[in-house]
């Protein structure tokens, strides 16, 4: 089993190299804010918690983001793997995905993560904006605030996986056949 957790600060291109990666690859694409944003949809009692996290452009804390993960793996018993987008962000996350794994029998291959320039994340997410509809998206000073939270909060989850031996950097700068042939080329070896 090939489990993935795909890396990078927002904006970086995630969602859109999952999307091509899960069919390449025969994997399950789990992206936490699409979870977040079915359950805040549907108004689960697990998504009016996320959505008031959320609003602030903070991280939901690890307990609910956990549930509603487990949720998800639980609904493909028989998947060949699966590309974890936008989890874990902390080394508390990361251990519980290692738990949920290993009850599994299975465990994370390895953290491919996207690497860009900040500017280039602003643009792109301003862009998005202007057609996903996504309040985040569309204001400079929250995107930016995104960014300096994923920083601080996120970013040093790459010494978790680094310190396996499962962390693989990426150029996230280029075209979208660029950079998916560059995630390729790191699929291939894990």
């Amino acid at each position: 089993m090939k489990n993935i957790v795909l890396f990078g600060p927002p904006g970086a291109g995630k969602g859109t190299q999952a999307e091509r990666l899960k069919e390449k690859y025969g994997l399950v694409h789990i992206s936490t804010g699409d979870v977040f944003r079915y359950n805040i949809k549907n108004a689960t009692e697990l998504g009016t918690l996320a959505k008031s996290f959320m609003d602030k452009g903070n991280l939901v804390p690890d307990e609910v983001t956990i549930k509603m993960l487990n949720a998800e793996v639980e609904k493909h018993p028989n998947a060949a793997g699966f590309i974890f987008d936008g989890f874990p962000r902390t080394d508390a996350q990361a251990k519980a995905l290692d738990e949920l794994l290993e009850s599994k029998d299975t465990q994370v291959s390895g953290m491919v993560a996207l690497e860009v320039d900040d500017e280039i994340l602003v643009q792109r997410l301003l862009e998005r904006g202007k057609s996903s509809g996504r309040p985040d998206d569309a204001n400079e000073t929250v995107i930016r605030d995104r960014i300096k939270v994923y920083y601080k909060q996120t970013a040093p989850l790459k010494n978790y996986y680094q310190a396996q031996d499962k962390y693989y950097g990426v150029d996230g700068e280029g075209s979208i056949d660029e950079i998916t042939d560059r995630l390729s080329a790191e699929f291939d070896k894990l």
